[in-house]
């Protein structure tokens, strides 16, 4: 890793943190929504089973979110067209805001699974660090996708307007609410091509079932690819971004 991306993830995460808007949308509001989804949901059963699939669906949601309105913010602010005619590479200027961004999602993790383990009390199965790292992989996706996507939107408005094209069908599809195989046969195939589907699958198979990483590799596997795939692509359009 070089100095130029460890630098600018130190700058990103300096930035965030005296940010009180982005800081309460990471720590406050996804509080909020697993409040209401755990006190809503009386039966203890029915949440056990649906806190996993709500935890890895607000990271890759915040994730994106948060990704895409910063990413903007240094287009308005001038500040990506000055890293462009700097000496750093264009993979230095997303890995770098890639790493600060997600140590904010891992913090966001631990956050919200503590929250949902001793407040909401949700049982799990599991070692911790396993549910953390399969966690951290699905914010590398979402910061990814953020990314990529923040370098086709002019302000945070058009930014917001990908939600309902990009996260919201992913919520849907991705056995949150509905196991997959009952869907019909044309969403299910759909499906198959979603980054947040490989998330609540490997999420529930190591908070419920107890599985490892491992067992979970085809999982990793695809989520790892989408993320490599969209670091290229935001990579590849940056200069857009910077004009």
């Amino acid at each position: 890793m070089s100095t130029n991306t460890l630098t600018l993830a130190s700058r990103v995460m300096t930035q965030i943190a005296r940010d009180r808007r982005t800081i309460a949308l990471i720590i406050v509001a996804p509080l909020v929504i697993a409040t209401i989804a755990g006190y809503s949901i009386s039966n203890k059963a029915m949440l056990n089973n649906a806190a996993p699939g709500i935890l890895a669906t607000l990271i890759f949601f915040f994730g994106f979110l948060i990704t895409g309105i910063s990413f903007l913010r240094e287009r308005t602010q001038g500040t990506l067209e000055r890293l462009m005619v700097a000496p750093v590479s264009r993979m230095d200027i997303v890995a770098g805001y890639l790493l600060g961004l997600v140590l904010f999602a891992l913090m966001q993790t631990l956050i919200m699974f503590f929250y949902m383990v001793y407040v909401l009390d949700v049982t799990y199965q599991g070692d911790l660090w396993q549910i953390l790292v399969f966690q951290v992989l699905m914010g590398i996706v979402a910061v990814s996708m953020g990314t990529f996507f923040s370098a086709f939107a002019r302000n945070e408005f058009q930014m917001i307007q990908f939600i309902p094209l990009v996260i919201v069908p992913q919520i849907f599809l991705s056995g949150l609410f509905i196991p997959i195989s009952q869907l019909p046969s044309v969403l299910e195939w759909i499906s198959k091509f979603l980054p947040l589907t490989y998330g609540v699958e490997g999420i529930k198979a190591l908070m419920q079932q107890g599985q490892n990483l491992l067992d979970v590799g085809k999982d990793i596997g695809i989520l790892a690819a989408f993320a490599v795939g969209f670091l290229l692509l935001a990579s590849l359009t940056l200069r857009k971004a910077g004009n």
